[in-house]
């Protein structure tokens, strides 16, 4: 399968304000908003986004057409200003109206977490079934969002956002972005298939299978190091690892007692 990532010369690292917004629902429901918001940086640094500020907003509900409130987008709008950012990063899903009503407004590209998180994923993402798998979330989500995010993919060429799909896929119609959809949906099929046969060998052969589930930067990675003889990737990032590692690996003898 072909690299579908947009590649270009021209590209300007990410420079970004995140913004939070605080409902009264967030606020009953006991969510811990201080983490989430904490972890948006943790996910744009990973991306390679450069945090350059923080604003939070507090609101009974989201505003229909800003999401934050038009007063707090003009306060946005002056420190991305003042301080040079060309992205503004949302820590909740944002419509496509959304996204173009801020957009014309603040002039930088909007992107909010979904997004980021896929664009990590896409940057993450080695094996063809990943890729595949990454391209469909990613045109599956953009889809509704296409007329929210034209000038996002024109204006800055490349970063955060425009990674996997690519800037010429997500500028087609709808039309070719639901025909992509069915072709991956298609070739996703066929990488399942392979997966069942392979597992059904497995079985036969009577191999033991151990899964290692955790959040993400929980040691996994780490823990099937020490215990195995692997060499997966290691690092402090959020989603550092995305691929399954495909080799076998067996367990160190354990002495047992009784």
């Amino acid at each position: 399968m072909a690299n579908n990532t947009h590649e270009t010369t021209t590209e300007m690292q990410d420079r970004a304000v995140l913004v939070s917004l605080v409902t009264d629902q967030v606020k009953r429901s006991g969510i811990n908003t201080e983490h989430s918001l904490q972890e948006l940086v943790q996910l744009a640094e990973t991306a390679g986004v450069e945090v350059l500020d923080v604003i939070t907003q507090n609101r009974e509900t989201p505003d229909t057409k800003w999401f934050i409130g038009k007063g707090k987008v003009e306060e946005l709008r002056m420190a991305i200003d003042g301080l040079g950012a060309n992205t503004a990063i949302f820590d909740q899903e944002l419509s496509g109206a959304q996204v173009r009503n801020l957009e014309e407004t603040l002039d930088v590209k909007i992107i909010d977490r979904t997004q980021l998180i896929l664009d990590i994923f896409a940057q993450r993402a080695k094996t063809r079934e990943g890729i595949i798998q990454v391209e469909l979330a990613q045109h599956s989500y953009l889809l509704p969002r296409l007329s929210g995010h034209g000038k996002n993919l024109s204006r800055l060429g490349g970063g955060i956002g425009t990674r996997g799909p690519g800037e010429s896929k997500l500028e087609t119609d709808r039309r070719h972005i639901r025909e992509r959809i069915s072709d991956l949906k298609r070739q996703l099929d066929e990488v399942t298939k392979h997966r069942k046969l392979h597992r059904e060998r497995r079985k036969k052969t009577g191999a033991v299978q151990v899964a290692l589930v955790g959040y993400t930067n929980a040691g996994k990675s780490t823990l099937l190091n020490r215990l195995t003889a692997a060499d997966v990737y290691i690092e402090n990032q959020l989603f550092a690892t995305l691929d399954p590692p495909r080799e076998l690996w067996s367990f160190p003898a354990v002495k047992r007692s009784c």
